[in-house]
């Protein structure tokens, strides 16, 4: 099922497999953002050089203090910084994470970055990042980038095991509050 999210951007639900992995951009290149920022093409090169995907965090809403899973991949490509991930589904917030972007409600990227070199178009009133030092990728519910959005999601439709889940998350917070 296609979800259109913004022009051009759409969340493609596909029953793949059950193992937590999407992908999308977590960054689109040419595009101003809540920020009055764009983010240049060549901007992750050197940072994705020196930290490759697996070392980035991958967090919800730029939670530092509660990762969530792992990126397989991260490149640019001409549109912008594509990425591949798996949540780790025995987390229990990336077992909720990947439950609302099965179903699209949680369908966006935004990146955590230091800034290495920018320019401030005075005209524009723009900061266009030339070169960033990626640090983390989150999966939000608004993202600065509104194109910056997760295009599909590998899941299996089983109503019975979902309930499965459920019911022995449900046993383990009873368990926890015990």
């Amino acid at each position: 099922m296609k979800i259109e999210i913004a022009a051009g951007i759409s969340l493609d639900t596909k029953a793949v497999s059950d193992d937590g992995t999407f992908e999308g951009y977590a960054s689109v290149f040419h595009h101003r953002d809540s920020h009055s920022d764009i983010v240049e093409p060549g901007a992750f090169t050197k940072s994705l050089a020196e930290r490759p995907a697996p070392k980035i965090k991958m967090l919800r809403q730029h939670r530092q203090d509660e990762p969530i899973g792992v990126w397989i991949d991260a490149a640019e490509d001409s549109k912008g910084l594509h990425v591949r991930g798996r949540l780790i589904r025995e987390v229990p917030l990336a077992a909720q994470t990947y439950a609302l972007m099965k179903e699209g409600a949680l369908d966006q990227l935004s990146i955590g970055f230091r800034t290495k070199r920018d320019r401030f178009d005075r005209k524009t009133a723009v900061r266009h990042i030339e070169e960033a030092d990626l640090r983390e990728i989150s999966i939000v519910t608004f993202g600065s980038n509104d194109k910056a959005a997760i295009s599909a999601v590998k899941s299996i439709h089983d109503p019975e095991r979902a309930h499965r889940i459920v019911a022995a998350l449900n046993r383990a917070a009873a368990a926890l509050r015990s």
